[in-house]
């Protein structure tokens, strides 16, 4: 028998209104690799930040680094916690006797009574800061900050490096 139109309308209008079922299988499974891609990225590795100007020496060593305040020497700059605190050129151009740089030895003071609060920093005779240099810069430069590393009370220094696998040592 012959449909009417308004019946061949209200059957083409419920066929597309027909509600989709939501499939709880294909939502378990990206919630599943979520939960594991987010357990694999949360581990505590120490990672300092990573400058493409600084090429670090390497070493094989096996201890791993703590939290500190991080002195990066580029090619061009010195920075502290990524703020630029002086230049190479100006660095090299200070007189011979002059063994401190003012701008770095002002950047760890302020940095060391930021910290200093903390009761953590408290019970420790002088502060832990990593220096990440170039593994070609100029010697001059790292002798001057090591100088004012000690003057600001920041005893306690360590130098970054990239990890190499000991089997790619040889001797």
């Amino acid at each position: 028998m012959n449909k009417s139109y308004s019946e061949r309308r209200m059957e083409r209008y419920n066929k597309f209104r027909k509600k989709s079922s939501l499939n709880l299988v294909s939502l378990m499974d990206i919630f599943t690799i979520l939960v594991f891609f987010l357990l694999v990225n949360s581990s505590n590795s120490q990672e300092l930040p990573n400058s493409k100007q600084i090429k670090l020496p390497s070493s094989v060593a096996t201890k791993s680094p703590q939290e500190t305040l991080v002195i990066s020497i580029t090619s061009k700059d010195i920075l502290v916690a990524g703020r630029r605190v002086a230049g190479i050129d100006e660095v090299l151009t200070l007189p011979d006797d002059a063994s401190l740089i003012p701008m770095l030895k002002k950047e760890l003071i302020f940095q060391y009574a930021k910290s200093f609060s903390s009761a953590k920093s408290a019970k420790v005779k002088g502060q832990s800061v990593t220096i990440m240099g170039d593994e070609n810069m100029h010697y001059e430069v790292l002798r001057k900050v090591l100088a004012t590393c000690r003057q600001a009370n920041y005893t306690r220094i360590g130098f970054a490096a990239i990890q190499k696998v000991k089997d790619d040592v040889k001797g």
